[in-house]
Parts: C-alpha cells; structure tokens; sequence
C-alpha cells in the first residue's frame, strides 16, 4: 500500500531524510519512531505530498507522489501533529465544508459526518464552536476531519496529543478498527502507545532508518546479553559472590531483596545459578528473564552513533 523508494529531502546544506526505503502493507498499523529533528515530520509532509522530494520517491496505493499527487491526495487522511482547525466554525460545519474539500459525493456526506463523529466521540459536542473546545476534543475533531472521505492510507502525528488517559485508550482501540481495512502510519513519542498499537516500528535516526521490525522482534535483537532477576532465601550478598564465580557470568548487580544476574544471550546458565544458590543451603524463591524494553532498544539505536 505504501512504497518508499530512495527517499531524500533537503533543505539547502541540511539532509532532513537521507535515502530511505521501507513499505507498509494494507491493514499493518506501523510506528514510525525517532527522536527530535529525525525526520518524522519530513517523511510525512512528503508522503502527502506537502513538501516535493530532493530525491527518490514514493507510492500510494500504487499512485506515484510526483507524478499522481492528487489521486495520492484522494487516498490518504492526515492528522499533524497540530490538526487544522477553524476554530470559529461548529463541528458540524466544519466537517461539511472539509466533505467539500475532500470531494465526498453530496448524497454520501451527512452519512460519513455522522459516521465519524460517532467514531471519534463527538457526538455531544457536534454543534459547538470548535474554538471552544478543550484541547482533546479539538484532536478529536482533528482525527473525524482526517478519516472522513475513507482513506485508504491514514498518517498520524502525535494523534494521542492532549488527550486524558481514558480518551486515549479509545484512540487507540479507534486507531486498531481502522487499520482493519487501511494501513495506518503513527509517529509518536509515547513507545508505550507503539508496543500497544503497532504491528511493525520503523525507527528513523538523523534522517536514515535504523531499524525495522516488529517491536519484539527489535527487541530480542537488541538483546545481546541474557538478564535475570534472581531471589533467594538467604544472604542476598554472599549468593551474589557465588554467582559471580560462575564462569560466563557477566555481571551481578543487587536490585532490592534480589540480583539481577546477566550473562550472554547465546549460553544457558540458569541450570549453574540454581545449583551454586542450592550449594550454598539456600532457596531460589525466584528466577526470571527480563526482557529488553522498546524504550531501552530506542535510546540505543539512537544514541549509539554518539556513544
């Protein structure tokens, strides 16, 4: 649904995006991840053909972006990070005159208007100025104005910004019904919202992608060192010793009434923990993998050219 090829755009001496390639699949919900400055925003205003690319190109539902802008335009709803919004209009009317712009056929548009106002819980505020609107609402209505004419492709930045902790668990469940039949792009910040959401993550650092996978995935590979966190009923200090004896052990580190233990990912030394802790006349309470966080995969495909 989604083919990007080569992709570079700059602006004078500064390469905001540098030769990047990825696709999405119809129905994928994929989370296009990077910190400040990455080249998030960029990638989007170019896939909907806001901004001209410097090089390479990209493909909407099979639609170039250079040559076909406006059938590219007609199959993708975009939500930036800041919706565009007449603020002295009324819901309704706003979301008319959008219908107008989108070209929705006249005798389908109070029921794609009805539709996404249902959708987006908007229901009690349909006939108040939007300029009145708390900033949640107002991103709600930003969403109704994105998914109106029925993209096929959806692009979202920050589509969760403002939002209190209950509404955004409807974004994101709205975000999940959409995706059954369209392919939804999602930058954000909020990686616990990725983990939740997403199918596969895109990671973009310093306008190159560094990473692409499913967020388990990412973060098995990320892991090249097995962590466990070890309990026992004994002297916490003394079994940290022992541990530390086995051969392989990388590190053992106390962590409240426990250890977390860390060893390489390609050896099994679970079997040693538990007989050295036995050895030792003690009872192994607890022991269990920690899995590496998307959180900690981030900082260090992001950081990782500095360091």
């Amino acid at each position: 649904m989604i083919e990007v090829d080569h992709l570079t755009k700059r602006y004078g001496a500064i390469t905001a995006v540098d030769d990047i390639s990825f696709e999405v699949g119809k129905g994928e919900i994929v989370g296009f991840l990077g910190p400040n400055g990455a080249g998030k925003t960029t990638t989007m205003r170019v896939l909907t053909c806001f901004l001209p690319a410097t090089e390479g190109t990209a493909r909407i539902g099979g639609y170039d972006i250079f040559e076909s802008p406006l059938e590219v335009k007609r199959r993708i709803g975009y939500l930036p990070e800041l919706p565009p919004l007449y603020r002295d209009m009324r819901v309704h009317t706003y979301l008319k005159f959008i219908a107008k712009i989108k070209g929705v056929a006249p005798s389908e548009a109070e029921q794609r208007i009805d539709a996404v106002i249902a959708q987006c819980g908007l229901v009690d505020r349909v006939h108040q100025l939007i300029g009145q609107l708390s900033k949640g609402y107002r991103q709600r209505v930003g969403l109704a104005q994105a998914i109106l004419h029925d993209p096929e492709v959806i692009i979202m930045d920050e589509p969760t910004s403002g939002l209190d902790p209950n509404q955004i668990i409807e974004v994101r469940q709205l975000i999940r019904e959409l995706a059954h039949e369209r392919t939804v792009i999602l930058s954000t910040h909020i990686l616990p919202e990725v983990e939740m959401t997403c199918n596969r993550v895109i990671i973009i650092h310093e306008g190159k992608i560094v990473a692409v996978d499913t967020p388990e995935n990412l973060t098995a590979d990320m892991r090249g060192t097995a962590r466990f966190f070890v309990r026992v009923s004994g002297d916490v200090d003394v079994a940290a010793e022992a541990i530390a004896r086995i051969e392989g052990v990388g590190s053992v580190v106390r962590s409240g009434h426990g250890l977390r233990v860390h060893w390489p990912a390609d050896a099994n030394l679970s079997t040693e923990v538990s007989a050295r802790v036995v050895a030792l006349g003690m009872g192994l309470v607890e022991m269990r993998e920690e899995a590496m966080s998307l959180e900690e995969t981030f900082h260090a495909l992001t950081t990782q050219e500095e360091s």
